[in-house]
């Protein structure tokens, strides 16, 4: 960034440092944010959240030491400088979120070169800017109060960026409008700082248009936001997005196909149920647990907030009450009022036995309170350590003690054939707390080979399962042939699951790598 024009040799004015220090603030605001949503894209499109934010965090500020090393060569166009880049980090930070989904389509490999690149020039970009920040600064204060205001502002900044992102940002704009909202607060800075310091700058007029141009592209993208958002969902998807919407919990999207209007529900990317065979997974999750003979009258759903296992559960006269936890009101209420789930849930979720609590699972069931006969777990697969807590040995112990003697909990396990040591080490953990334990597996075409994990308390399981009311698929002789493994699906040593040592998503993770 060479120039032959003057350089900022006078002391600059009370304003000029207000608006610097100010903009050190901003500056570390837009920073942590811009890590959050690119660790955030990648936990929803990779999984495993503490790798992809441990890596993103560790990228970043390896970057920003490299962006401090190189800003040592700039030249002495200190405020020019510093606006260049506040509009280099505007561009390439407003469209992180939408090149990060637009690139995972392709391939993982092409996701991660974007990624990364993106991690590092955002990271080196800001990293320039701290030291050419202190330096103005300095102009106006001794180099010790300069670095001391420097990083007690850098460090705020942080501070509400961190806070702002999952209480503000992320539930009311999403991932893709956040990155250009925060974009626009960077370029923002930069039109304030070409303002305050006109005098300084030799070419005044084409960087206040320039960044005007900039501003005016971004406020496009944030009014366009929605439209842009389902461009990226229908390349992500393949589908029709017939409804979307990031939650403080989770990003829920429904898709349909246009040739055969296949239904399909995902959650954070990862899709949950197929409206072509979902009953064949809830008719295997529910009915044999509730087959087996002993009382049954009160009910527990952990998950299942889309109303399709409670849609079964209630097909039993027997049963008087059912509660159903789950952590995001939002999926419950599209359950309620979104056509195509009040289709394939029957409206269970208005059958008068049924109470929803929008609740942690794993907070609701440490609480005292009732006891249950039987125990539903629909949970998602464990592809991150928050949902590995609700596969673990403290998990299960809790649940016993909500249990009536020789209640059963049945729990989805991901597949024991793709998933082989996953569904196992679940297994393993429900029967280190249980000590009876039932395994069995169902082909589903939207997933391939499923399997369940079944424990009861205090008594032996059958190894026969009759089912008196109606249903699609699953009958006695299915299930007889449910709880046969062939060799490549049979048991394996598995360690126990717990949230000290949280083993069950490290497996997940490497399971699907294989």
């Amino acid at each position: 960034m060479s120039s032959n024009s003057n350089p900022l040799k006078e002391e600059i004015s009370a304003q000029q440092s207000s608006v610097l220090l100010l903009s050190i603030l901003v500056v570390a605001l837009c920073g942590i944010v811009y890590e959050l949503i690119i660790g955030t894209v990648s936990s929803y499109l990779l999984g495993n959240s503490v790798y992809q934010f441990s890596i993103t965090i560790g990228v970043f500020m390896f970057a920003m030491g490299v962006g401090s090393l190189i800003s040592k060569y700039f030249d002495d166009q200190y405020v020019r400088n510093f606006i260049i880049i506040e509009v280099l980090i505007a561009l390439v930070g407003g469209v992180c979120s939408i090149l990060l989904f637009m690139a995972f389509p392709f391939a993982r490999t092409m996701y991660e070169v974007v990624m990364y690149s993106l991690i590092m020039i955002i990271g080196a970009l800001v990293g320039m800017e701290i030291p050419i920040l202190t330096t103005l600064l300095a102009k106006k204060r001794a180099m010790k109060d300069s670095i001391a205001n420097v990083m007690s502002l850098d460090y705020l900044g942080a501070l509400i960026g961190s806070v702002a992102f999952p209480l503000l940002l992320l539930p009311s704009l999403g991932l893709v409008q956040s990155s250009f909202a925060i974009g626009l607060i960077n370029i923002s800075i930069a039109i304030v700082n070409v303002y305050v310091f006109r005098h300084h700058l030799a070419n005044f007029k084409q960087m206040m248009s320039f960044c005007i141009l900039i501003l005016l592209l971004l406020i496009t993208c944030i009014f366009y936001g929605t439209r842009i958002t389902s461009f990226a969902e229908k390349h992500l998807y393949f589908d029709q997005v017939i409804y979307s919407k990031q939650t403080p919990y989770q990003k829920l999207v429904v898709t349909r196909s246009p040739t055969n209007r296949e239904q399909k529900l995902y959650i954070d990317g990862y899709i949950q149920f197929s409206s072509r065979d979902e009953y064949r997974y809830h008719e295997n999750l529910v009915h044999p647990a509730l087959s087996v003979a002993g009382p049954r009258k009160n009910v527990l759903i952990l998950g299942g907030g889309d109303g399709l296992a409670a849609r079964e559960i209630v097909k039993y006269d027997d049963i008087e009450l059912i509660h159903l936890v789950d952590i995001d009101p939002e999926m419950v209420r599209i359950a309620k009022q979104l056509p195509m789930l009040k289709r394939l849930n029957e409206k269970s979720l208005f059958d008068e036995r049924v109470t929803t609590f929008s609740e942690d699972a794993f907070s609701f069931i440490n609480q005292p309170g009732i006891k249950y006969d039987r125990v539903i777990i629909d949970m998602p697969d464990p592809h991150n350590e928050a949902i590995n807590k609700l596969y673990s040995r403290e998990f299960y112990t809790m649940i016993k003690r909500r249990m009536n003697d020789d209640a059963i909990l049945v729990t989805q396990s991901s597949s024991p054939f793709y998933t082989r040591r996953t569904f196992w080490c679940i297994e393993s953990t429900l029967d280190n707390v249980f000590g009876h334990t039932l395994s069995y597996q169902v082909a589903l075409p939207s997933f391939g080979i499923w399997g369940f994990n079944m424990a009861r308390k205090n008594s032996i399981l059958p190894q026969e399962f009759d089912f008196d009311v109606p249903t699609r698929a699953i009958t006695k002789d299915t299930m007889m042939a449910a709880m046969i493994f062939s060799k490549d699906m049979m048991k394996l040593d598995t360690p126990v699951n717990t949230i000290m040592e949280p083993k069950l998503y490290q497996l997940y993770i490497e399971d699907l790598r294989h």
